[in-house]
């Protein structure tokens, strides 16, 4: 039987880890500096599927009569109230401390996005994202207003767990 919890944002909880390779070598050494394992202070995260259906048409015929499955995009933004450099950092790597003499590795890491109601505890729906890359930073000081940063990232592909 699936999961059918009903869930709120103060259920979530965000955690980071990375995959193997350069990339991954790189975004631990962020992780690891700014002790980011569990992001927090965040809010409106926002995690978007598409695929790039393609109709097909025969001629005389108004309705498509086969839809083939496209291309695959996995994007989304996350707002974030803690400033402290460590998403510019997954942004530039190497580059965040000065302009680099050539090329650099741009990390790559994993998020996992858990939701889990305490009242119900061991149900709970989990989205891990692999191979997320950040693909611009936003800083936005407002005069009156809590500090904020926001990302906009895209991914290779997505996983998804339920536990009922």
């Amino acid at each position: 039987m699936g999961n059918t919890s009903v869930y709120t944002g103060a259920d979530g909880s965000i955690t980071l880890s990375t995959p193997e390779g350069s990339e991954g070598e790189t975004a631990q050494g962020v992780l690891t500096e700014y002790d980011m394992v569990s992001v927090g202070r965040v809010q409106n995260v926002q995690v978007e599927v598409t695929s790039d259906v393609k109709p097909f048409h025969e001629i005389g015929q108004r309705y498509a009569t086969e839809l083939r499955p496209g291309n695959i995009e996995v994007r989304g933004t996350i707002g974030r109230a803690l400033i402290n450099g460590a998403m510019l950092k997954l942004l530039l790597g190497e580059a965040s401390t000065g302009r680099p003499a050539a090329s650099w590795t741009q990390p790559s890491f994993n998020v996992t996005l858990l939701v889990e109601n305490p009242a119900n505890p061991g149900a709970n729906n989990s989205v891990t994202l692999h191979g997320v890359k950040i693909e611009n930073w936003n800083y936005n000081m407002p005069e009156d207003d809590f500090l904020m940063e926001a990302i906009n990232f895209q991914a290779l592909y997505l996983t998804v767990a339920d536990a009922a």
